[in-house]
């Protein structure tokens, strides 16, 4: 099994000092207001969760942050649900999209991925990384993928899905180029409204958490549209886009609306060869966590099937959010468990097939 959303995370943000740009220390080490010294800088946002963002149950003995504590990780997750890769995706290092310097923006990111590879990836070999990139400035993103893009445990790239532009736009294709060169998928993960990134959601500011929490998955949609438009997988034939934690219900009906429109409006976009439900298929990838329940519990496959999502869906705990998936209990086909718990992620991450997993644990 391959859990494809797990956030590590630190007791403080001080940890990244010793591999942050000495020209950045001064700004993390004497803090930010209204943030306290040791807190992580991000822009803040006009609504909080009324309970926490993580499970009570995930603090630790040690009382430190919950996802900052390997061993007790391991425990709650790797060993009970025998997870043979967890790909960490950071908790507070995602923020770094939405500050306005985008220099020490990527700085920050990339000080948090020295940090993972050294703390992190060399200590477990269960354990794949996300490479973290501030997309503000996209030729400094691209330099950090060249940087580490060929860092054995590295599995893709990663930006939060809240941003000043759909990620298809040709302002970031720098990015897409240096993924590309080097075969990592592009990772859009749910979050990252602030600051920069204002508008949560299409249409203004949303009130309350449970309600912006469950429309943030337009920022998805605008994403999936946008490099599908653009072009991005006709430009890079090896691109792939990943959504994490955006839901996966809205899928089918979008497609089906790109396809109808394509169709009847294909010579703006004259690059295109093929419907952007096919475009999906081969390239976009979409993270169980949350995986909507409908009132009729079955009504959700048939549309999923329509779009071969059999062939999309990647599992996603989001271990140690308030908002967890076992995996034991996740409803899914049974005949598409395997593809959706393994062997879809193992495709898109380049990971080892089953038998040799197996092979090298005996």
């Amino acid at each position: 099994m391959i859990d494809c959303d797990v956030h590590n995370s630190w007791t403080s943000a001080e940890v990244l000092l010793d591999y942050l740009d000495p020209a950045f220390r001064e700004y993390l080490d004497r803090g930010e207001i209204p943030g306290p010294r040791g807190a992580f800088p991000h822009a803040h946002r006009p609504w909080l969760h009324p309970e926490g963002f993580m499970r009570y149950d995930a603090v630790p003995p040690s009382g430190v942050t919950p996802g900052a504590d390997l061993p007790f990780l391991a425990e709650q997750l790797l060993d009970r649900y025998s997870i043979d890769y967890a790909v960490l995706t950071g908790d507070e290092s995602i923020e770094v999209s939405t500050l306005a310097n985008p220099y020490y923006a990527q700085g920050g990111a990339s000080a948090y991925n020295d940090w993972m590879i050294e703390n992190w990836l060399s200590a477990d070999p269960r354990l794949r990384g996300s490479l973290s990139v501030a997309p503000q400035n996209p030729q400094l993103a691209a330099a950090e993928i060249r940087r580490l893009g060929d860092h054995p445990d590295i599995v893709q790239v990663l930006v939060s899905s809240g941003s000043q532009r759909p990620y298809g736009d040709p302002f970031f294709h720098p990015i897409w180029e240096a993924c590309a060169e080097y075969d990592l998928p592009f990772a859009a993960h749910l979050g990252g409204q602030g600051g920069l990134n204002s508008t949560p959601i299409a249409c203004g500011p949303t009130t309350f958490f449970w309600e912006t929490h469950a429309l943030l998955c337009e920022t998805g949609m605008a994403h999936l549209g946008s490099t599908i438009a653009h072009g991005v997988f006709e430009k890079w034939p090896n691109a792939r886009l990943i959504l994490i934690e955006c839901g996966v219900a809205w899928v089918p009906p979008v497609l089906w609306r790109l396809d109808e429109d394509f169709r009847a409006l294909r010579k703006e976009t004259p690059w295109l060869r093929r419907l952007p439900s096919e475009y999906a298929r081969d390239h976009i990838r979409l993270t169980t966590q949350p995986l909507e329940v409908p009132n009729s519990p079955q009504a959700l496959w048939p549309a999923l099937a329509d779009i071969g999502a059999q062939d999309m869906l990647m599992f996603a705990s989001d271990y140690p959010h308030w908002d967890f998936d076992d995996p034991n209990f996740i409803r899914l086909p049974e005949d598409w468990r395997e593809a959706v718990l393994d062997s879809n992620a193992r495709s898109v991450y380049r990971l080892p097939a089953q038998e040799v997993v197996d092979e090298l644990a005996g």
